[in-house]
């Protein structure tokens, strides 16, 4: 999937509406951004950075970490391309990408500029799609973005300076192929994996996301996140989010 860049803000806008409405949706990403927080290295000297922030919800959790996107928004720190980061060289400590990954058609770009800014030993986050049995059935058949199993990856450096450098892609498959089936080993060299989790979460997908229709009303939220703690068990089949932490060697 290729459009212009500016389908990033698009959809941020669309998403709030759907956040107000939902509030099954906004306890699922609470849930989300709490483990996030558990990865976050506060030892180390240096700025916490969320790329792609979105609706600027982390600081809930991470109160004095600064909130950027490529957009303008009133709610957010900073504009800002993970392909080129105004921060200088080892000062950031943390660095937060939730569902940004899969958005990044030039990985190794964007590795490449998070070594730069993290100090030794900072870490890279990321929260994305997990992709279980069952993962690979719902964002495929009810999510508009492509999965992407068959989206071309490269572990090159790619030309910025091209006009559609920074365009809108997505492979929600991306995080899964690189750091979990090491489809491109060489793109993680310098990096060492710290953590890998596969998170279970009928109580996210029954919500029906930002686009899709609840299937459950709020107040068994509490009950389809019991079913999850039964069926996390069983992460290969059943995972909805991985989060992944790796640190700059």
């Amino acid at each position: 999937m290729n459009l212009p860049s500016e389908q990033h803000n698009i959809e941020i806008h669309q998403n709030r509406i759907s956040w107000e409405k939902k509030p099954s949706l906004q306890k699922a990403y609470e849930h989300f951004y709490s483990l996030i927080a558990a990865q976050v290295d506060h030892q180390l000297q240096g700025v916490k950075l969320e790329v792609g922030s979105g609706m600027g919800n982390i600081k809930k959790f991470i109160p004095d970490c600064v909130t950027s996107d490529l957009f303008p928004n009133s709610w957010l720190d900073r504009v800002e391309s993970v392909y080129g980061l105004s921060f200088p060289d080892s000062s950031v400590s943390n660095l937060v990408l939730f569902d940004v990954w899969h958005h990044l058609e030039h990985p190794a770009n964007a590795l490449a500029e998070a070594r730069r800014m993290l100090v030794p030993g900072g870490k890279l986050i990321l929260m994305e799609p997990a992709m279980s049995l069952l993962g690979r059935m719902v964002y495929g058949r009810c999510h508009h973005e492509p999965v992407g199993f068959d989206t071309p990856l490269s572990a090159e450096m790619a030309d910025m300076t091209r006009p559609d450098s920074n365009r809108y892609f997505a492979a929600q498959s991306s995080a899964h192929r690189i750091f979990k089936n090491r489809e491109l080993p060489s793109l993680l060299e310098g990096w060492k994996m710290e953590s890998m989790q596969l998170i279970t979460s009928f109580a996210y997908w029954g919500t029906g996301g930002f686009s899709g229709p609840q299937l459950y009303p709020d107040q068994l939220y509490p009950v389809a996140c019991g079913l999850d703690k039964i069926l996390g068990l069983f992460p290969s089949l059943f995972s909805a989010r991985l989060l992944i932490s790796i640190t700059k060697q």
